[in-house]
C-alpha cells in the first residue's frame, strides 16, 4: 500500500481539483490528463491523477498494468475501500495515480441508485484535498454519473477539443451540462479552459475550427495548442508520460507550456 499520511502536515492549502472532460472520445482527454498531471508534478506540485474511465488509458499511460487490479477506483466507489489504499506511485516522484480497470463500467448503475448519487466522489475525495496540490480527474467519454460526480467534486474543468468538423457541436452540449451542474449542484464550478488538441494548422479545416472555437469562447481557450505528434501517440504504449518518453518532442514542449498556463490560471482563483 502507498502511504500518503506523512504529506498531510506539509500542505496547508487545499488542492485544486480539475476534471478533464469531453463526452466525445478520441480527443486527447487521457493524454491531456496524464501529461498535465506529469508536468504539474515535475513543477513541484503534489499531484494525484484519478482515472475515472473504464478503458483505463490514463492508468496504462502511467505504467500500471490494469489487469487483476484489486485496489482501484471501482473498489473505492462501490466496495468502500479507503481511498488512500488505492493510491499508487508512478515513475514521477510527485505524481500518484488511483487506477481504473474494466470493472469501473459497473460503477455507473451503482451510482445511479446510490443516495446523494452526484456527491459520492466529492465525499470520497474530500480528505485528499489537504494532502495534494492538484487532483486531476480523467473522465469517461460520456456525460454519465461518473462525469457528473467528477464535475460536482471539481473546482474547474479542462476541456480538450480536437480541431474537427463537429467539435463545436459537442462542446456546446458539454458547456450546457457544466452550466446545469453549476446551477444545481456545484456553484463554484468554472470552466478552467479549452485546449485545442491534435492540431495540424497546415490543414484549412483545423485553422477554421480553431478560429471558430476562439471566436465563441474567447479567453476560455488556452494559448497553447497540442500538435499531432507521433511521440505523443506512442508514449502510452510504453507506459510513460511524454516527459519521460521523449521530453524534447514537440508534444512534450506543448504540454509543458499548457501546464504552465494551468498553474497560472489556477493560482489566480480564490
Amino acid at each position: 500500500m502507498f502511504h500518503v499520511e506523512h504529506f498531510a502536515d506539509q500542505n496547508q492549502f487545499m488542492a485544486r481539483v480539475i476534471a478533464v472532460c469531453n463526452q466525445k472520445g478520441g480527443v486527447g482527454k487521457s493524454t491531456t490528463a496524464v501529461n498535465v498531471g506529469s508536468y504539474l508534478a515535475l513543477s513541484g506540485k503534489k499531484t494525484l491523477l484519478i482515472d475515472l474511465d473504464a478503458q483505463g488509458n490514463a492508468t496504462t499511460a502511467c505504467g500500471i498494468d490494469r489487469k487483476n487490479l484489486e485496489k482501484d477506483i471501482y473498489a473505492v466507489l462501490v466496495n468502500g475501500l479507503p481511498v488512500t489504499e488505492a493510491i499508487r506511485p508512478t515513475q514521477i516522484e510527485m505524481l500518484s495515480v488511483i487506477p481504473a480497470s474494466l470493472d469501473l463500467a459497473g460503477a455507473e448503475p451503482y451510482l445511479t441508485n446510490a443516495d446523494a448519487r452526484e456527491t459520492v466522489l466529492k465525499k470520497i475525495c474530500e480528505p485528499l484535498r489537504s494532502i495534494y496540490d492538484f487532483l486531476i480527474f480523467d473522465c469517461p467519454p460520456s456525460l454519465g454519473m461518473l462525469t457528473v460526480n467528477a464535475l460536482v467534486a471539481a473546482d474547474s474543468t479542462l476541456i480538450p477539443v480536437q480541431c474537427e468538423y463537429f467539435a463545436l457541436e459537442g462542446l456546446n452540449s458539454l458547456m450546457r451540462a457544466v452550466s446545469l451542474i453549476k446551477q444545481n449542484l456545484n456553484p463554484s464550478l468554472r470552466v478552467g479552459g479549452i485546449v485545442l488538441t491534435m492540431t495540424d494548422f497546415r490543414a484549412n479545416l483545423a485553422k477554421e475550427v480553431a478560429e471558430e472555437v476562439k471566436h465563441f469562447f474567447k479567453d476560455m481557450v488556452f494559448d497553447t495548442s497540442i500538435p499531432r505528434n507521433i511521440r505523443l501517440a506512442e508514449s502510452p504504449s510504453f507506459g510513460k508520460p511524454i516527459c519521460l518518453y521523449d521530453p524534447t518532442s514537440t508534444g512534450a514542449m506543448a504540454y509543458q507550456l499548457l501546464t504552465q498556463e494551468v498553474i497560472q490560471k489556477e493560482s489566480t482563483q480564490p
